[in-house]
């Protein structure tokens, strides 16, 4: 469910709104695929509610686009031109953070276009949840994650895993899951999501 938005900037709606209606889609569509009013998708538009983790996912997913697509428009142009050798650089401090739903925020990690791959950083701040307190979600794509620093809580339908800094683990998203941090600390980590 989404919550007033606070520190999370309405660039997040504006975006999904281009997303959406580059793809024609209306709002209407979008709602009945997300099984949300479609009041609640202009409210996600216009900055007055943030989407929870979860929710950006599936509108990503509804919409046919990596979640990276959500953070900027420039998320498929390289941040710097692309040199003769063919990389592509982003400088410290180019990629904003979005801050969703509970305080959750996430970070582009990738550089320019990276066709297939999500890379970023999440930062989930104690008790924070990427989804209701006992709703498990999935999405597309296979799920790679590595904690930074703190301490994240994997929910899966019949088990729990928790990882600590240096602990690494992978799994299919279309797997129902649930992320949070159980700690008193932030919990950071940092996850690739390949699409097939």
């Amino acid at each position: 469910m989404s919550s007033p938005a606070t520190e999370a900037p309405a660039s997040v709606g504006t975006r999904i709104r281009e997303l959406r209606q580059a793809r024609g889609i209306s709002a209407r569509a979008l709602a009945a695929a997300l099984d949300i009013s479609p009041s609640a998708v202009s409210q996600i538009e216009r900055g007055v509610l943030q989407p929870s983790v979860s929710r950006l996912i599936a509108i990503t997913d509804a919409l046919g686009v990596p979640l990276v697509a959500a953070f900027d428009p420039a998320s498929g142009r390289p941040s710097e031109p692309v040199g003769p050798s063919g990389f592509t650089l982003q400088r410290a401090g180019q990629s904003a953070d979005i801050v969703l739903d509970s305080g959750v925020s996430f970070r582009r990690l990738t550089p320019g276009t990276s066709p297939g791959v999500d890379y970023f950083e999440s930062i989930y701040p104690p008790r924070a949840s990427a989804h209701g307190a006992d709703g498990l979600f999935h999405h597309e794509g296979y799920e790679v994650g590595t904690v930074v620093a703190g301490e994240l809580t994997i929910d899966f339908e019949t088990e729990r895993v928790v990882l600590r800094a240096g602990d690494a683990i992978s799994y299919p998203c279309s797997v129902p899951h649930r992320l949070h941090n159980a700690g008193d600390v932030d919990a950071v980590a940092h996850w690739l999501i390949v699409h097939a």
